[in-house]
Parts: C-alpha cells; sequence; structure tokens
C-alpha cells in the first residue's frame, strides 16, 4: 500500500478537494500534526478516520509506526494542519522512511498558501525560492537575508504575525527600499489580506501595527543585470558577517564573496580582513 500525502485547507474549509476527501475516508489511519485540529476539519466532512499525531517532537518514531502499517497493509494518509505537507511542517522524515522501505508515495494536491500568495502578489512566479520560516536570530538569519537581498528571482518567506516587523525591518537592512514586495495574509479566509508596496513602504506601514493570521511574504527579485556590488555593500557586509560569525576561515569567506556576488579579490579580501579585525 503506498503512503497518501494529502493536502488540506489553508482556511476556508470549502478548497477540501473531493479526492482528499476519498482518499481519507478509505485510510485506515491518518497521521495528523494537531490531531484536534484536522478532528474538526474530518467532522465537516462526515469522516471518522482514526487520527494519530505526528509532529516535530515524534517524527521519527511515527516514521517507524507508518512502516509497520504499511508492512501490514494498511492505507495510510498524512496532513499537516493546513495545506501541503512538509512545507515548513513535519513529515520528511516519514515520507523518506516510508521510501526506503520500498513503499510509494502519493501525493493529493490542493491548497497551498505559498503558491496562493506568489500568484496573487503580481511578482514574476515562473522561478523563485522557498525560505519558508527564517531562523530567528544569529548568523544563519543574517545569511539567508543576504541571499534574499541578492537574489535575482522572487523569494517567499513565511512569518508569523509577531515577527513580521523585524522581517522587515531586518531586509529594509540588505535590500533597496525600492524593492517590490506583497504580504499576504488570512489566506482564503474572512479577513484576506493582500497588500503590494515598496520594502520601504511596507516597513513603515507595518511599525508598531498588531498583526493577525499566518502571514506569506513575496520579494521581488533584483533585475536580470544588476550593478555588481561593491566590497562595503550591506549586503556584502551582511554575508561576511554571517559567514564569519559561524567560524568560516577568512580565506573561504573571501572566496565565497567573490563567487557569489563578483566582488574582485582583493576588495573582498580586504572586507573580510576589516570584519574580522574588529571582531
Amino acid at each position: 500500500m503506498p503512503l497518501y500525502l494529502v493536502s488540506t485547507p489553508i482556511g476556508n474549509l470549502s478548497d477540501m478537494t473531493r479526492r482528499a476527501v476519498d482518499v481519507i475516508r478509505a485510510a485506515d489511519v491518518v497521521f495528523a500534526e494537531d490531531t484536534r485540529r484536522t478532528a474538526v476539519l474530518l467532522r465537516h466532512y462526515g469522516v471518522e478516520t482514526r487520527l494519530i499525531s505526528a509532529h516535530e517532537h515524534n517524527e521519527a518514531a511515527r516514521a517507524r509506526l507508518v512502516v509497520e502499517l504499511l508492512t501490514e497493509g494498511k492505507k495510510v494518509a498524512m496532513v499537516s494542519d493546513a495545506g501541503t505537507p512538509l512545507l515548513s511542517d513535519p513529515g520528511a522524515r516519514v515520507v523518506r522512511g516510508a521510501l526506503e522501505a520500498g513503499f510509494e508515495v502519493i501525493p493529493v494536491p490542493g491548497p497551498s498558501a505559498l503558491l496562493a500568495a506568489l500568484v496573487a502578489s503580481g511578482l514574476p512566479a515562473d522561478r523563485f525560492t522557498f525560505y519558508g520560516f527564517l531562523p530567528r536570530k544569529g548568523g544563519d538569519r543574517q545569511e539567508l537575508l543576504s541571499e534574499i537581498a541578492l537574489s535575482r528571482h522572487t523569494s517567499v518567506v513565511y512569518e508569523s504575525p509577531q515577527r513580521l516587523e523585524p522581517l522587515l525591518a531586518d531586509l529594509l537592512e540588505v535590500a533597496d527600499s525600492g524593492r517590490r514586495i506583497s504580504i499576504a495574509r488570512e489566506l482564503t479566509k474572512m479577513h484576506e489580506e493582500i497588500v503590494r508596496m515598496t520594502l520601504g513602504e511596507a516597513a513603515e506601514a507595518y511599525r508598531d501595527v498588531e498583526v493577525r493570521g499566518e502571514v506569506v511574504v513575496v520579494i521581488e527579485g533584483l533585475p536580470e543585470a544588476p550593478p555588481r556590488p561593491a566590497a562595503g555593500d550591506p549586503a556584502a557586509r551582511a554575508l561576511a558577517g554571517a559567514l564569519l560569525d559561524r567560524g568560516v576561515p577568512a580565506s573561504d569567506v573571501a572566496r565565497e564573496l567573490r563567487e557569489r556576488l563578483s566582488i574582485p579579490r582583493n576588495e573582498a579580501y580586504a572586507l573580510v580582513q576589516e570584519m574580522a579585525d574588529q571582531s
């Protein structure tokens, strides 16, 4: 028997596909991130399939259980709290375990906050990078922010309502204030809102504002032929600082600046030495 990955509504229960309902109804067991939340969905459709929790704290054990159930010939489905499983949600270890045990994994497509926000943003959707939730602090966060600032294609980030303001402020430190962005929240729900403005305008508009609902931020990429950044460019300094904070040797940091940002060798080395001496 295969493992089914079933997409569920991100807000509006009417977005559940007929196939998704049929698969869940026919399953012997459904693994859910939050069984209480999924139980509401199943009751709405009159489905009484058994639910078992599968979240980040028990994923390893659940991966083994899924394989055991599939081996017994059980029909198993997996859902996240909302949207498509595994997109910033647990489940990767379960899928990997099923595949390694020789079982087929079948996706049941449906709602996705990522794709809904992207196609409604007005920004290019032919090529994009999805970052999920960024680290809250530290060098890893700064490195990803720099990568987004220097990307030539659209970037998509998930964020909690409480952290939207600091995200916009951090982006403004490494990216031009005129960069176009879209902020989508409460997608498919009664108070759905999608705003489109520049990064500078958004940072000002959401300063000291209480935001509700999960947020998807879509960020415009750089023009196809951007000017070569100087060694003192904020994004270059942020990338160098993030790598140095992680203990990357100065020579390797300079090489990263050359390869990723096309900064001349001497300028890259001088910047890294300056920042290393200051730390």
